[in-house]
């Protein structure tokens, strides 16, 4: 999943888009070990300390991880768990939109 992400990271950099991320990880050493590991560069917040049943999942709904949502230019939920190629037409279509 990680090189998709960091690739499609890469590609739309001049572009008004950005990847964030939430974890579920309650130990924030080996959070931030992984995510260095990963190479992951972009934003990710912490589900707090009750691991998959923190606030921000609750809030947004997340059933399991990794749950993916692809919000337009307004903030709205355009997708939902589009991954690979799918993932990239979704976020493809909505600059597309959003340019017009």
């Amino acid at each position: 999943m990680y090189p998709h992400e960091r690739s499609l990271v890469k590609k739309l950099k001049d572009k008004p888009f950005t990847l964030v991320g939430v974890n579920s990880d309650k130990d924030l050493l080996y959070l931030h070990e992984r995510m260095k590991a990963e190479n992951i560069t972009w934003p990710s917040f912490t589900n707090g300390p009750f691991g998959p049943l923190g606030p921000i999942a609750a809030k947004w709904g997340v059933g399991g991880w990794p749950t993916i949502y692809i919000l337009d230019h307004k903030g709205v939920i355009r997708f939902k768990n589009k991954r690979g190629q799918a993932m990239e037409e979704a976020v493809e279509k909505l600059l597309a939109e959003m340019e017009k």
